[in-house]
């Protein structure tokens, strides 16, 4: 007796093994046509923050890509440093096995106002040029055609802004249930002047947090303000010096600080020449800080306002190397009056390859602090207490994450396959 459903079955089957049988010999084939070229090209190993990888995948075909450095002819390694007009990318060729007499450094700069597309195909268009010594060496070469794109004479160029650039932001957000209500504002702007000489950043952000508890019918409404303004201006002295200083105003109700005024030169020092800023950086940085404190509430100094003088020193280190990355800093501050209060912070983080896929990643922070001079005076509330809403006594801070990460398989990594990326798991 003849059955729809088994003849489905039987015919699914057949072509399930058919497309099993000849999808192989069909990937042979193309294989076959490309694996001379292929195997000879150049294998990449892209690291650090440049654009997406799998966009460089599909846009530069012509090498091949590796998922551990030890794997790769030639490692890409980019680094990036922000200014008010934009990203400057640094991007380091170095070369491994039988390219290790070619290394170089590459400079793209992406404009503030490019789009996403732009300033992805413009870091392309500058790995493509790196790339160039590297292929020029194998049989690559031959499949690869070189164009001129002429363009007329530079002309010079006014800056009607003088090289000023002027930001601002604004959002809010909403969010709540049956018990539980909030809602928060945040806004700002920014002002900067950036050239190799001097530096010139002022910013403001103003931010309001309102939230609503009810517990057995009854309501409990709390709300949190801060606002900061600041500005900085930075001279530089030589290759290695640097002079300048902040002024700023905040208030916060967390801290208990109606409005502060403060004003605070200093003097760095960079081992490093500040050129080479995006690779390493171990600066030395001096503080000299007066502020003006006018508190919401009487303190535990029995003050209503004060006037401060503080010092402070930090030591920072920071490397982007091959290997990895990594970042450590240490700040000592007391005030003038009574070096009893002072604050003592330490900051490490790290990230190194292992081996062949393996890494292991850590960051934390400890702080030491006896310098809280705008507590509260009296009994806190048990809401100011449990919702945080005023700042509490504490002799200490840390913070601590720690992660590894391993990968294996395949060192090749040649497809790239978007299809159903956007869905996420549903």
């Amino acid at each position: 007796m003849f059955h729809p459903a088994k003849a489905v079955l039987i015919l699914t089957l057949i072509l399930t093994m058919a497309t099993i049988s000849v999808v192989p010999i069909l990937g042979q084939t193309q294989a076959s046509e490309t694996k001379d070229w292929r195997n000879l090209a150049p294998r990449v190993f892209l690291d650090g923050s440049g654009v997406g990888s799998d966009y460089v995948r599909i846009e530069i075909p012509f090498v091949n890509y590796v998922r551990d450095q030890k794997d790769a002819d030639i490692h890409i390694l980019t680094t990036t440093q922000s200014s008010g007009a934009g990203t400057e990318y640094q991007i380091e060729f170095i070369g491994l096995g039988k390219y290790k007499d070619v290394h170089f450094t590459l400079t793209y700069f992406a404009d503030r106002l490019a789009t996403y597309d732009e300033y992805r195909a413009g870091y392309v268009r500058i790995l493509k040029k790196g790339l160039m010594p590297f292929v020029s060496r194998t049989p690559v070469e031959d499949m690869l055609s070189i164009s001129f794109k002429e363009k007329a004479a530079p002309l010079p160029m006014k800056d009607p802004w003088n090289g000023w650039i002027f930001g601002l932001s604004s959002s809010g957000s909403m969010s709540g249930e049956e018990a539980y209500k909030s809602s928060s504002f945040r806004g700002g702007f920014s002002i900067n002047r950036v050239t190799e000489d001097l530096k010139i950043t002022v910013s403001y952000n103003s931010n309001i947090y309102k939230s609503r508890y009810t517990i057995l019918d009854e309501a409990i409404d709390t709300t949190t303000k801060s606002s900061r303004l600041s500005s900085l201006i930075v001279h530089s002295i030589s290759p290695h010096w640097s002079v300048g200083g902040w002024i700023a105003a905040s208030s916060s109700t967390y801290s208990n600080v109606d409005y502060t005024v403060s004003a605070a030169p200093a003097i760095e020092f960079n081992v490093f020449p500040y050129s080479e800023a995006t690779r390493k950086k171990l600066c030395i940085l001096y503080r000299l800080s007066w502020g003006y404190y006018r508190y919401l509430e009487e303190t535990i100094y029995n003050k209503m306002i004060d006037s401060l003088w503080s010092q402070s020193l930090m030591v920072s280190l920071n490397l982007i190397q091959p290997w990895g990355s990594t970042s450590a800093s240490i700040v000592g501050s007391h005030y003038l009056h009574d070096f009893s209060k002072n604050r003592l912070s330490l900051y490490g983080g790290i990230s190194v390859r292992i081996w062949k896929g393996f890494s292991v990643y850590w960051s934390g922070d400890f702080a030491m602090i006896h310098d809280q001079l705008s507590l509260v005076k009296g009994v806190l509330s048990d809401e100011d207490i449990l919702l945080r809403l005023k700042q509490l006594s504490t002799t200490y801070g840390y913070y601590l994450s720690i992660g590894i990460s391993y990968s294996f398989g395949s060192s090749l990594s040649k497809a790239v396959n978007p299809r159903f990326s956007d869905f996420g798991y549903y």
